[in-house]
């Protein structure tokens, strides 16, 4: 579990400091939940019509459900938590939610979920939502969400640019993938793939070097990436940019890029969603026809990155015994499995993935995108959240990208790169 300093939630704490103590304000008090999820009006109105007038009949408990926007989640969760007028059961990601468990904003679901039913769900996702809270030298373990919905992501490939290569299949971890993209680019004078050492953009990169074996920090939050791993993930793309094998809009373009050079037919490879495939049928169908999915690429760990998004329940809730009735019927593998189908994404107990994966493999025929999809399940069993929940993720990034950069162009050695970054994020 991941170890979090309390120290390190400064901004966090002065918005909830009123959280550090048990005492609870009733943050409403009709005869009903309240249910905030993030952007999934008006897409999932009926699924959610349906399965809340379910519960709403077997339990005499009608759900309010609020969605929220992507972009005013996390404000709004921290006000209402603040105020104490926040809802009974709210839809975050972990990175956000675990901020808010160092507070004691969550109920602790460890003490309230009985462990045959923290079992029903993929245990590496589980613990995706589990930290350690550490206060005067005491640590103790906390769960604050229950999994939820799950998004792996997958290789698309482009068959003919292999073919044109003399390559029989992708790449299956980073070592392949740079002999792959010298043997492309030598053959076919594309680039194999596209990813961004941008620092505002896709965190690629440093789960890249977590799937290499490198600790990024250690359980007092410092710097741990300053070692032989680290220095062989900064030394990996540092040479791959030198040797001319990745485009050089690596540095300033973002994940979008990738897309954009993917669909034109420029590169051999996009790390993307299973969802993707439609896209691509609908702006590049020439593409999309030579395309193919594979698993995700990974490292010598052979671990494979997962985006979770849970359910919270604050404690402030005045009725946390509804609140977590509700939250696992929402979770449970019957509606999971219906809103994996519904929204095309992964569900996260083992029961719904197993009849997921059956379902595809009982079809006559199975399209590329339900190809795609199948890959996708298959990898949950490798698959955990790779990067630990942790503040100032974002300046993380900044640090070891604005480096890597440094090194890429050849400002600095790669040794001396890593040993920058290392220092600049435990002076941070």
């Amino acid at each position: 579990m991941r170890r979090l300093k309390i120290c390190r939630w400064v901004s966090v704490s002065l918005l909830i400091s009123g959280l550090g103590g048990c005492a609870s304000t009733q943050n409403n008090n009709s005869e009903e939940i309240e249910f905030w999820t993030m952007q999934l009006q008006p897409k999932f109105n009926s699924y959610f019509e349906q399965i809340n007038n379910t519960f709403a009949q077997d339990k005499a408990m009608p759900i309010r459900w609020i969605d929220i926007p992507w972009s005013a989640m996390e404000s709004k969760i921290l006000t209402a938590i603040s105020a104490k007028t926040a809802p009974d059961v709210v839809n975050l990601n972990p990175n956000f939610a675990s901020q808010l468990a160092s507070r004691n904003a969550w109920l602790d679901l460890d003490e309230i979920v009985a462990p045959e039913e923290q079992k029903t769900y993929l245990p590496k996702i589980w613990q995706a939502s589990s930290i350690e809270v550490c206060k005067d030298n005491n640590c103790e373990p906390f769960t604050f969400g229950l999994p939820w919905y799950l998004t792996t992501r997958v290789t698309i490939y482009n068959q003919k640019i292999l073919a044109d290569a003399s390559l029989k299949q992708p790449p299956k971890n980073y070592q392949e993938l740079a002999t792959a993209a010298r043997q492309i680019k030598n053959q076919t004078g594309k680039y194999a793939f596209f990813v961004t050492f941008a620092p505002g953009d896709s965190g690629e990169v440093l789960e890249s070097m977590v799937q290499m074996g490198v600790t990024l920090v250690d359980d007092e939050g410092q710097a741990a990436f300053d070692s032989p791993e680290g220095r062989a993930a900064f030394r990996y793309w540092v040479e791959l940019y030198q040797d001319k094998l990745l485009p050089p809009e690596v540095l300033t373009q973002g994940h979008r890029y990738a897309v954009e050079l993917y669909q034109a037919g420029e590169t051999a490879f996009l790390s993307s969603g299973a969802e993707f495939l439609t896209a691509i049928a609908t702006n590049a169908p020439t593409i999309a026809e030579v395309s193919a999915a594979a698993p995700q690429i990974t490292g010598k760990t052979g671990k494979k990155n997962v985006a979770v998004m849970n359910l919270a329940i604050p404690k402030d809730t005045n009725q946390p015994e509804k609140a977590l009735d509700y939250a696992l019927f929402v979770t449970n593998t019957n509606n999971q499995l219906a809103f994996a189908k519904e929204a095309n994404v992964l569900p996260s107990t083992t029961d719904a993935v197993n009849q997921y994966i059956k379902e595809l493999e009982q079809q006559e025929t199975i399209t590329p995108i339900e190809q795609a999809r199948k890959v996708s399940a298959l990898q949950l069993k490798d698959a955990e959240v790779l990067i630990p929940a942790m503040d100032n993720l974002q300046v993380l990034q900044k640090v070891i990208y604005e480096n890597l950069q440094a090194a890429m162009l050849g400002e600095k050695t790669v040794d001396q790169a890593v040993q920058d970054a290392a220092t600049e994020w435990d002076n941070q």
